[in-house]
Formats: C-alpha cells, structure tokens, sequence
C-alpha cells in the first residue's frame, strides 16, 4: 500500500516522503497515529504544499535566527556580585541570570535552555559562553563578573 509520511519514522522515512509499506501496518498503526495518509492525488497535492509553506516558514525562522545571532556574537555582559575568599561567589550566576540580562541587552526575549552553560559560575572573572540558537548558528559571548554589592 502507497502511503504518505506526515512524520518521520524510523524504517520507513521522512516526512513528505511517498513509500511502500504492508496494509495492516497502514491501518493499524500509521493512519490512527496520524503518522501517515493513504497515497492519493488529492492528499499527495495537500501535502505538498504543507510542505512548501514549512520551508518558506523555515527560511524566515533561519534569517530571523541568523539576525539575532549578529546581534549577540561578541557582546560583553557584566555581572556584579557579592564575593568572598578567593573571589568566590555569595551565589552564583546562573543560565537563567545570563539569559535574563542578554534579552534585555539586546530588547529580545531568549530562553534560559540556549545558554551552553554546564554549572553555575560561582567565581569572578571572564567566561566564554556560547549561545545555541539553531544547529550551525551559536554566537559566543563574554560574561564578565566583577567583585562589588549584589
């Protein structure tokens, strides 16, 4: 049985893609999943252009993405924070605290989970840290922490 894949799966192929699999499995598994749609001229027309408006809604999200990725490559944000011996913090910095004051040095808002960072920073001095905004775009920034009152 001809079948249309709404959804990647694994074996079988990617979305889009026009394959062959056994009519019980069609039925029984991919239709009621709404993984697939029986192959017809009607549903291969439909999603087609299903298809076409996701690539052109994926190309504005990329050139978007790309923009905000010029925006933050490169820029320096300070931090000042309460420390003790061996400027070691009274807390730390968190993904959150950077994502927080990068959004609003750049007036747009970006998510705490974007910001590669694998434990807190709990002492003063320059990080590097990378962004991960979408695979290939992960501009880099400085995060500058300064011995002062939080």
């Amino acid at each position: 049985m001809k079948i249309i894949l709404l959804k990647d799966v694994s074996g079988k192929g990617k979305a889009g893609e026009i394959t062959e699999v056994a009519k019980g499995y069609a039925r029984n598994f991919l239709f009621p999943q709404g993984l697939a749609l029986a192959a017809t001229p009607a549903a291969i027309k439909r999603v087609e252009s299903e298809l076409r408006r996701g690539s052109a809604r994926e190309s504005l999200d990329q050139a978007k993405l790309a923009k905000l990725a010029e925006q933050i490559e490169g820029r320096e944000i300070h931090f000042q924070a309460h420390v003790g011996v061996d400027d070691r913090l009274f807390g730390s910095i968190t993904a959150a605290d950077i994502a927080e004051e990068l959004s609003r040095v750049i007036a747009s808002p970006l998510d705490k989970r974007k910001i590669d960072l694998d434990k807190p920073l709990r002492q003063a001095g320059n990080y590097e840290i990378s962004i991960k905004l979408a695979k290939g775009l992960e501009p880099r920034i400085t995060v500058v922490i300064e011995p002062g009152k939080a």
